[in-house]
Formats: C-alpha cells, sequence, structure tokens
C-alpha cells in the first residue's frame, strides 16, 4: 500500500470564512446578509478538515473491520469516511447557495436578470430624483 501522507495543517475557521467570502466576490454574488451562511459553511469545512486529518492519521482506510455485538467480524465502510462525506455534500448545498458552482451562479445571475427587467416608471423616476 502506499505511503500514508502526514497531516497538513487545515485551515481555521476564520481562514475558510475569508476564503469563501473572498470567493463570492469574485463572483461576482457576495451579499452582506450571506454572512450567517458563509459563517455556517466555514464551520462545516472547518469540521470536515478536521475529520480527514483524523482520516489520514489513523491510516486513511476506506474500509475497516467491524465486529458486531454477535462477535462476527465484517468489512465496512470507515466511520471517518462517511463522515467526511456527509460534511462534503453539505457543503455543496452551501457552496450552491452562494452561487460557488455552475449550477448556483447560473441560478442567481437568472434571477438577477429577471430582476433588472422589472423596473418600473417609479423606479426610474425615484433613481432620478423626480
Amino acid at each position: 500500500s502506499p505511503p500514508v501522507k502526514k497531516p497538513t495543517k487545515t485551515a481555521s475557521k476564520a481562514t475558510w470564512k475569508k476564503r469563501i467570502k473572498a470567493a463570492c466576490e469574485k463572483a461576482g454574488t457576495y451579499q452582506p446578509y450571506f454572512d450567517l451562511t458563509i459563517d455556517a459553511l466555514a464551520e462545516i469545512l472547518t469540521k470536515r478538515d478536521a475529520a480527514e486529518q483524523k482520516f489520514i492519521e489513523t491510516g486513511a482506510q476506506m474500509v475497516i473491520a467491524h465486529t458486531n455485538k454477535g462477535g462476527a467480524t465484517n468489512a465496512v465502510q470507515n466511520p471517518l469516511l462517511r463522515i467526511i462525506n456527509d460534511f462534503n455534500r453539505d457543503a455543496l448545498a452551501y457552496w450552491r447557495d452562494l452561487g460557488l458552482t455552475p449550477a448556483g451562479l447560473k441560478r442567481i445571475n437568472d434571477k438577477a436578470a429577471k430582476n433588472a427587467g422589472n423596473v418600473t416608471l417609479e423606479d426610474i423616476l425615484n433613481g432620478a430624483g423626480l
């Protein structure tokens, strides 16, 4: 089996928040009211990183032996791998909502374009100071 990589230092929650906000700004989707969503995503990614580090530290085995109450030993998916996959699935939903996936960005851009077409005469007059 190939040697297991030593765990690298994982990003802190604050670092994840900065990275996510910067990605939103670059994509043109950042709004201040996204900060709570960004905070939640940063928490998920921090926990995912910790689980990945633990997975690597314990040998990075995808399948492990598990002995049940009856004494039978079976091969099962490593619970750490399941946790990592769950965090990744949860994070994907947040990435999408923030417009940081192709589908999420398209949805946000389509909504903005639709709303831009709904300008009323009152909006125009108010914008002109009239």
